[in-house]
């Protein structure tokens, strides 16, 4: 009898089935990435307050500090920031330490599924290092900002996690239910994605 392959797909909400070990851009849908980030907890659920802080929550965070380093940011660049976790969808948000522990295989799934997600949306597979740049930075303020507030993190201790941070914004954060982000999370996405289209 001849052996049963192990299945390496997930059925979506869409309908669709995306290959894990060899993702299609084709078999990815916006509408599956906002539900799924909308429901995957940042911090592994640790943060304070009656909802989950999550990872669609931290992207939409992450795109607005982007912007405010850099005011003239194209709506390309806004939209690589939104997306810049959307590999979550699927693999869940592994803290740094866990991430670490796997090993570099881990990276190297998490990096090709996200090049699929920006080729299905019109982005380049790879950004520039300039771009990556700001988007990093973003992100680690965005970091900062909810382990201070959210997630029990003393500044001096969140200061060296996190390194010397510089900028950080005047945000409070506020963990919103998954349905009310998942919402946000879409209408910025086609606010951006307009603009992409009205750019080319």
């Amino acid at each position: 009898m001849a052996e049963v392959a192990r299945r390496a797909w997930q059925r979506m909400l869409s309908g669709r089935r995306l290959d894990l070990l060899n993702p299609s851009p084709l078999d990815i849908e916006i509408e599956d990435i906002a539900h799924g980030l909308s429901r995957v907890a940042r911090w592994n659920g640790q943060t304070f307050g009656p909802h989950a802080f999550s990872v669609a929550q931290h992207c939409l965070l992450v795109e607005r500090i982007a912007g405010m380093i850099r005011p003239r940011l194209d709506p390309p660049s806004r939209l690589a920031a939104l997306l810049h976790d959307g590999a979550e969808y699927v693999i869940g948000d592994l803290i740094s330490p866990f991430k670490a522990a796997v090993g570099i295989d881990y990276k190297a799934f998490e990096i090709r599924l996200l090049c699929a997600i920006h080729l299905r949306f019109g982005l380049p597979a790879t950004l520039s290092e300039t771009l990556a740049a700001l988007i990093k930075r973003a992100d680690r303020l965005a970091a900062y900002l909810e382990a201070t507030q959210l997630a029990g993190f003393e500044v001096a201790e969140a200061r060296r996690i996190f390194g010397p941070v510089r900028g950080v914004p005047a945000i409070t954060l506020t963990a919103e239910p998954a349905d009310t982000v998942q919402s946000r999370y879409l209408r910025r996405f086609k606010e951006l994605s307009q603009a992409v289209g009205n750019e080319a």
